[in-house]
């Protein structure tokens, strides 16, 4: 397992939120802000992304869930309220399949459980763009789909939209490269059907990139899920952070 770089802060119940293809923990300050007085939370950057190692080899989401599990091991003595976005949605679909034991509960946002061929082979395009050119040439693209255009134009989003591209062209090309392969290649939907923690799927109702159905999809498979939804675009928790962290809070409050 490579080593992960994490932030811990606050105090409370454990908290521990997983971000998207592309970004860094960075990703969550808005969130992490709104929720450090009454919970601790942990944020990490996945393998291959932020100032976390990678390890070079190709990998699946399956090997981001057992990454997140080994952090939750090493750094919680109990099970912990466990929150992913996109990909990191996608791990945490992956980690309560796998890893029961350390999820006291999930929360989805803005992810998928699967791909038809038609988004497999736009995955394929842009892994073979990455490695030809580096991530700069799709970074125009991300950020339509991750932001609103209001949010975009506007002077305070404006300024986060601007830190998180110099993140995604940061992120080195092939490490890039094996997270969008292990995204197109996800199949989660029987492992979803065992997930017994309580659990919310969060969307946006703007996004392009997921799509509300996908969210839908999701929320219909794990047992019990509940299915809540923000006017933002795909990254809900840097657009709507407030909005985002009062769905958390009121999710823990009811458990």
């Amino acid at each position: 397992m490579p080593h992960l770089n994490f932030v811990q802060q606050g105090q409370g119940p454990l908290v521990v939120l997983s971000h998207a293809l592309g970004c860094d923990l960075t990703m969550w300050d808005g969130v992490a802000a709104a929720l450090q007085e009454r919970y601790t939370v942990l944020r990490y950057d996945h393998r291959g992304h932020g100032g976390s190692a990678s390890s070079g080899a190709a990998y699946t989401v399956d090997d981001l869930a057992d990454d997140a599990a080994g952090l939750v091991r090493t750094q919680s003595n109990g099970p912990v309220h466990f929150v992913g976005l996109s990909m990191g949605g996608m791990t945490a679909q992956a980690l309560g399949a796998r890893h029961p034991q350390l999820v006291r509960s999930l929360v989805i946002a803005n992810s998928a459980s699967h791909y038809d061929d038609a988004a497999r082979t736009m995955w394929q395009a842009r892994i073979a763009t990455v490695l030809a050119n580096g991530v700069a040439p799709i970074a125009d693209g991300a950020l339509q789909r991750w932001f609103t255009p209001e949010f975009r134009s506007d002077i305070n989003g404006s300024v986060l939209v601007a830190a998180l591209r110099s993140v995604l062209e940061g992120t080195a090309p092939a490490p890039y490269a094996a997270a969008c392969a292990a995204v197109a290649n996800i199949d989660l939907d029987a492992g979803n059907a065992r997930i017994t923690c309580p659990t919310l799927v969060v969307c946006g109702a703007r996004d392009e990139a997921t799509p509300p159905a996908l969210s839908e999809t999701i929320a219909r498979t794990i047992p019990g899920a509940q299915l809540r939804s923000l006017d933002a675009a795909h990254l809900s928790a840097v657009e709507q952070p407030e909005a985002f962290a009062q769905l958390l809070t009121e999710f823990w409050k009811g458990l």
